[in-house]
């Protein structure tokens, strides 16, 4: 999942849910308090209907907003939708949501959660201050992973965590809190995935660069090959999206780290790559989970899997099918087990496809968060001319 390098000042934008506002409330930011009333789009946006669909594309809308940004999402096998709303340009009324089939947007697990201003501003733990992803593992439960820096201007002391939900109780079940010592002043938590065999959670971490492995029985968090090749944005590269490169403000070229993340079907390899690479790599989780490994030992278990297109979400399927969100030209490819690149969709309405939930059923879930269009990569004019969007096609076969 992708992290703006070098973003605008963190502001309230005039920012609405196209959809409804009725069920958001409760949240604000450490800067101001949320509002409420809804609009077509954001003060600094040139907003119109954006690209249309194609008449053969699979994609179908599951959910629209107008202003905040979502990036990422997850589905319960009862069919629940959650999506989360990081504190980056926008100030989110629920940075964390629970999304009805009626497109209605409500603060989960609670409008406490939800709420981040001076007065909980004691309380990092305990509420959500920038959260990043949102991932529902095979049992069933909802997990929230939260780096705590608003803007991507530095965490919040105390306030990167892991956060597992039952969604039967709506109640937070584990808290896990990670150190500074592992998730640095200038560290973003980006994407995580859960071993429920294992009981390990594997983050990657991309603003310094590095895995963090969280033993999940005793709440244990290590940071792993951090500033390894494998973990680096490559700086020889013109990244583009619509054509064009991604140039922050002060004329400097995109740079990301460790983001796109998937664990295979069987636990046994966490697959991973820097989103501003063409490169994929992979190791065998039992490998991360030997605490008496050092950096050097498994940095010579890490397998180059080759050249991949940049991708930002990434997960496997049943088959070892490598599923990715390639912004560059609108698509979703997959990667076989032999290496082959497939074209899954191609539509110009995945605006910066960003990050994928699976379902049983085989339905793919994917969010498009125009991440070229915001301010930061636009001198500070948001660019977005269409709704950011939750879509969902049939995995193929």
């Amino acid at each position: 999942m992708y992290i703006p390098a070098i973003p605008q000042l963190w502001r309230p934008a005039a920012y609405a849910l196209a959809l409804t506002l009725s069920a958001t409330v409760g949240c604000s930011s450490p800067d101001t308090s949320a509002s409420g009333a809804a609009a077509s789009s954001s003060s600094d946006s040139t907003a119109t209907n954006g690209p249309a669909a194609p008449t053969d594309s699979p994609l179908q809308v599951v959910a629209e907003f107008r202003e905040p940004q979502i990036v990422g999402v997850a589905v319960l096998p009862d069919g629940r939708m959650f999506g989360d709303f990081p504190r980056w340009d926008d100030n989110p009324v629920a940075p964390v949501a629970e999304i009805g089939t009626d497109g209605s947007v409500k603060p989960y697990p609670n409008a406490a959660w939800c709420q981040w201003n001076e007065t909980t501003r004691n309380e990092p733990q305990k509420h959500w201050i920038c959260p990043q992803s949102v991932y529902a593992d095979k049992t069933g439960m909802l997990w929230v992973l939260d780096p705590a820096s608003p803007g991507i201007k530095g965490t919040v002391p105390g306030g990167p965590k892991l956060v597992k939900i039952d969604p039967k109780t709506n109640q937070v079940v584990q808290n896990i809190s990670i150190p500074e010592g592992v998730a640095s002043r200038k560290s973003y938590l980006n994407d995580v995935r859960i071993d429920t065999q294992n009981n390990y959670a594997y983050i990657t971490e991309s603003g310094v660069g590095s895995l963090v492995v969280v033993d999940l029985k005793t709440s244990n968090a290590r940071k792993l090959l951090a500033t390894h090749p494998s973990m680096m944005g490559d700086t020889t590269l013109n990244i583009k999206a619509d054509g064009h490169e991604m140039i922050d403000a002060s004329g400097k070229r995109a740079r990301f780290n460790a983001d796109g993340i998937a664990l295979s079907q069987d636990g046994q390899y966490l697959y991973w790559k820097p989103l501003t690479s063409y490169k994929l790599f992979r190791i065998k989780t039992e490998a991360l989970r030997n605490a008496a490994l050092s950096d050097a030992q498994l940095a010579q278990q890490i397998e180059d899997l080759g050249k991949v297109p940049a991708c930002d979400g990434m997960e496997l399927d049943a088959a070892n099918n490598l599923y990715m969100t390639t912004f560059e030209d609108h698509s979703i490819k997959r990667r076989t087990p032999a290496g082959k690149i497939e074209l899954v969709a191609q539509d110009p309405r995945l605006e910066w496809p960003d990050t994928f939930a699976f379902t049983a059923d085989g339905t793919i879930y994917v969010t498009a968060s125009a991440i070229h269009k915001t301010p930061t990569w636009n001198k500070g004019v948001g660019k977005q001319d269409q709704p950011y969007r939750i879509f969902k096609m049939a995995l193929p076969k």
